[in-house]
Order: structure tokens, then C-alpha cells, then sequence
């Protein structure tokens, strides 16, 4: 299986509470529910077409929590609902002891060796959503594969971000891209290894450039 991270973000980077005012409010957060004035038609189709491809979810603890509280209690007429409560999830956790939704376990050891393990297993994609310290393990031993990035035209100023401050370097290929009818830009990244650093500093310029860089010295004057 490959590693698919799907995150719905803000301009500005924060990906707290997209669903509703009460879906995370650590940290005072007041901005709840900022996805949901942008939401279409087609975002719909395409996070069911996505969510389907999925042959198991990996979750870090607050969004197995917000998951838990809210999918099963949805009926398996809504295929979003169907799928999630169908497919094993799998949860990076120090403090949660037992999980309550129906083919949810616990990652055991260590977390990089445990999701590199189910990467060799057969099937589609494993799929993080949220989960921010999560996402920040895969990258620094290399576990993720693929971005799905849906950004949406709003900036909050605070909040949980997607790429805070101690990020892992790296490069990332655009493979796709869509834009919703309410201006959401949905990106899909495949990762790419480690960024590649150059530079538009002359080292040696030609004699011409060193003459030009002096007519224009001489006439702006010292």
C-alpha cells in the first residue's frame, strides 16, 4: 500500500477544525467550521471516489477522536460513512488504551516500523487524514508518498498547522491539479526526496557584466 495524506488546509496553512465550531477547539480556537461555506458538488464526489480507493486509514489520536464521534453514527446510506466505518483504521497513540469504533487497532513499538511494515502489505492506499504530528513522523523516515493538498481561499491567523515550524525538508511533484466552483485548489502531490538547492548569484561574471555594474555605479554615484 501506498501512503496518501488528504488535508483540507486554509491559505495561511491551518488545518484545525474544518468541519464544525466544536470539532477541535484546543488552544482557544474560534474558527471552526471554515471549510464548510466552500463546499461543492464535485469536492463531494471527489473525496467519496477517494475515500473508496482507501484499503485502510492511518490516524493520529485527536482525529481518530473526532473521526470516532462522528462516522459511526452515520448511516451506511452515505457512502463517506459506509466506507469509514468499514475499513481498518490504525492509530498512532501513547495515551488511548482501547478504541471503540468498530476495526480500529492501535500501531504498536515504534510508529515509523509499524507503518512501513503495512506499506508491504497488498492493497490501494493507506490514508492519513489530520493528524499533523503524525504526518511529521512519516515525512522524516520517508513513509509518505503522496499529498492530497485542498486549499481553500480563507486565512485565519492561528490554529493547528499542516507545516509548522520543525517541518522535514522536502521536495514534492505536482501530479494534478482542480479547482472547485467556490475557488478550492486541489492539489496532488507525489513526494520527490530531498530538496535540490542552486543559485542566481554570479560567481564570476564576464568582464561586460563588470563594466555594466561600474556605468551603473559611476552615474548612481556613491
Amino acid at each position: 500500500m501506498k501512503v496518501v495524506v488528504g488535508t483540507f488546509v486554509t491559505l495561511d496553512g491551518v488545518i484545525q477544525g474544518p468541519g464544525g465550531p466544536e470539532e477541535d477547539r484546543s488552544g482557544d480556537f474560534e474558527h471552526g467550521g471554515w471549510l464548510v461555506p466552500y463546499f461543492d458538488d464535485m469536492m463531494g464526489e471527489l473525496i467519496t471516489g477517494w475515500t473508496e480507493a482507501a484499503d485502510g486509514l492511518l490516524l493520529g489520536r485527536r482525529t481518530y477522536e473526532i473521526f470516532a464521534a462522528h462516522w459511526p453514527h452515520i448511516g451506511d446510506e452515505d457512502p463517506i460513512a459506509a466506507k469509514l466505518n468499514r475499513v481498518h483504521k490504525y492509530v498512532a497513540s501513547r495515551t488511548l488504551q482501547s478504541l471503540d469504533w468498530q476495526n480500529s487497532s492501535l500501531l504498536k513499538g515504534d510508529v515509523a516500523e509499524a507503518v512501513a511494515k503495512l506499506k508491504r502489505e497488498p492493497g490501494r492506499e493507506l490514508q492519513v487524514t489530520g493528524s499533523g504530528n503524525l504526518i511529521q513522523t512519516l515525512l522524516q523516515h520517508n513513509l509518505v508518498d503522496e499529498f492530497r493538498l485542498w486549499t481553500f481561499p480563507v486565512l485565519l491567523g492561528k490554529g493547528k498547522r499542516l507545516f509548522a515550524e520543525g517541518t522535514v525538508p522536502a521536495a514534492l511533484k505536482l501530479t494534478d491539479t482542480k479547482t472547485s466552483s467556490t475557488g478550492v485548489l486541489i492539489h496532488t502531490y507525489e513526494c520527490a526526496g530531498r530538496p535540490e538547492y542552486g543559485s542566481f548569484q554570479l560567481e564570476d561574471p564576464p568582464a561586460e557584466e563588470i563594466a555594466r555594474r561600474q556605468r551603473i555605479g559611476g552615474i548612481a554615484g556613491p
